[in-house]
Order: C-alpha cells, then sequence, then structure tokens
C-alpha cells in the first residue's frame, strides 16, 4: 500500500480532535496502513515542540508496533533466555515498547565501548578483588550511574536504554549495566533477586560479594541485607541472597515497568507487558 505523507500529517493533525467518532476513524486508518508508515511518524515526531503531539504520537507508534514487538519477543523466549547475553537482548527489546524505532545495536556499541575504555585496566590487575573493584568506580564514579531515588517508578529507570541514556535508574537496571559489561570484561558479576531490593553478586573463590548498586557500588555484609529484610517485615532466607537465573531477573525488571505504568494510571500498557511477564514466568517454570 503507498503512503501519501500528506495524508499521515493530516492525520497526525486530527489527533487532537475530540470527537470520538473522529478519533476511532484515525485509529482505524492508522491500524491499515501498518508500520511502513512508523519512520514517517518519528520524524514528525521528533519535528514538533508540543508535548502533547509527541505523546499523541508515541502512542499511535507504540498500537502499530506492539504486535511485532510480543512477537519478536516471544521468539526470543522460546529460544531461550540462560545467558547474560540473552538477557540484554531481551531488555533491549523490551525498549522497543517505548522507542519503536530504537536501534538496540546503537546501545550494544555504546556497552561495548565503556568495555574497551576499562578493559586494559582490568586485564594488568591480576587481582579479582582488585578488577571487581574497577569495574564498579568505573560505573559509578566514573560514568556517574547513580539511583533516581527522586522519581523512583518513573518508567524511564526500567527501560534499559534510557538508563544507559540518563546514567540513573532502578537498582535493577544498574545493575544490569554492570553485568553487561562484566560479560564484555569476563568478570562473574551476576544477579541477586533479593525482595524489595536487586543486588549485585561478585562470585570468587573465597566467598562471594555481595553490591548495592544503588548505593554506588557499595560492598555490603549478609547481616546488612537480612537487617534490611527485617526492616521491611520480611523473614530473611538464604535464597534470598543466591544467584539469579536471566528468567528471573527479566521478569522482575517486567514487574517493574508494569508498577510504573500502573502508577500513572496507563492500565493498558500495564495489561500488555503482563502478556511479556506470563512467556517468562513459564520459562522460568518450565526450566526447573
Amino acid at each position: 500500500m503507498s503512503v501519501n505523507e500528506s495524508e499521515v500529517r493530516s492525520l497526525v493533525y486530527l489527533l487532537e480532535d475530540p470527537d470520538p467518532s473522529v478519533q476511532d476513524g484515525i485509529k482505524s486508518r492508522f491500524l491499515e496502513l501498518g508500520e511502513q508508515i512508523i519512520p514517517m511518524l518519528d520524524r514528525f515526531k521528533n519535528e514538533t515542540n508540543a508535548e502533547h503531539e509527541r505523546t499523541s504520537i508515541r502512542e499511535v507508534m507504540y498500537e502499530l508496533t506492539l504486535h511485532s514487538v510480543l512477537e519478536d519477543f516471544t521468539d526470543l523466549i522460546q529460544r531461550g533466555v540462560t545467558s547474560r547475553e540473552e538477557l540484554e537482548d531481551a531488555l533491549l527489546l523490551i525498549s522497543r515498547l517505548e522507542e519503536p524505532t530504537l536501534r538496540t545495536g546503537e546501545y550494544k556499541r555504546k556497552l561495548d565501548q565503556f568495555a574497551r575504555e576499562i578493559g586494559p585496566e582490568i586485564s594488568y590487575n591480576p587481582s579479582l578483588e582488585e578488577k571487581m573493584k574497577i569495574l564498579l568506580r568505573y560505573v559509578f564514579k566514573e560514568l556517574r550511574f547513580r539511583g533516581d531515588a527522586k522519581n523512583y517508578h518513573n518508567s524511564d529507570n526500567a527501560y534499559l536504554h534510557r538508563v544507559i541514556d540518563r546514567r540513573k535508574g532502578l537498582p535493577i537496571m544498574l545493575s544490569m549495566v554492570v553485568i553487561f559489561l562484566a560479560r564484555r570484561l569476563h568478570l562473574p558479576f551476576y544477579g541477586v533477586n533479593m525482595p524489595i531490593h536487586f543486588m549485585l553478586m561478585y562470585q570468587r573463590p573465597g566467598g562471594n560479594i555481595l553490591i548495592d548498586p544503588f548505593d554506588a557500588g557499595r560492598i555490603v555484609s549478609t547481616d546488612q541485607c537480612y537487617y534490611f529484610l527485617k526492616r521491611n517485615s520480611i523473614d530473611p532466607r538464604p535464597e534470598h541472597l543466591i544467584r539469579a537465573t536471566e528468567l528471573q531477573i527479566l521478569a522482575r525488571c517486567i514487574r517493574n515497568l508494569m508498577h510504573s505504568y500502573a502508577k500513572k494510571d496507563q492500565m493498558e500498557r500495564a495489561q500488555d507487558l503482563q502478556i511479556m511477564l506470563d512467556l517468562t514466568e513459564r520459562a522460568e517454570e518450565t526450566s526447573k
């Protein structure tokens, strides 16, 4: 189907019409035109200075691309998410819900570049513990990744691409930045699915080290974690501090996004994410 740019621009203009029947007709026409108009819509979105127009265009782009993102996510889950690299692919795929034209390769290249910058210093240091400290210092001091305590539930804090862009986010997404760099640098950083507050783990022969990603990579003890859980009315158990599987991490990332959208009363978005969560949890249950 050929696409007339002036028609698409007119449809975008009519998105502001308050008449429900007009809105229904516009949405039907957008669906008929399909994903082929996404680049055009993206250009219109970037051209306007009006935030309400950008929001309306984003919603149309979301509706047009949701099906293909869900299909790609289903395929990815069926292939398996059992490595740090596959987890990275899954989280960047989820980012396409927020940014349909996202070039995921650009974010992989950003992570590659970070790893290249710090790689030589890590390689030249023989101490496993020093390698850990070097990477944590690089991420939290030099790159200045940090927790966003002020707007904790902002969905930007739960999308990997936005966390990389803004250099702030939730504990789990800050952990993902460290873990994905660690994969490139062959360092044993992994996730710990502790209730309420996701943690990092550094595996070493002398005993694993627990790290708080929301506190600039501070090393914490098991007792401190247990105290935190008790303070939040949770009976601490050893399984709270073991290495999480990639599917467990993915499920938690999706739940965080669902919670962010629910906080903003965007329940349709949360329901769409529920589809992804169901697929992930079924895969995790099957893998046991």
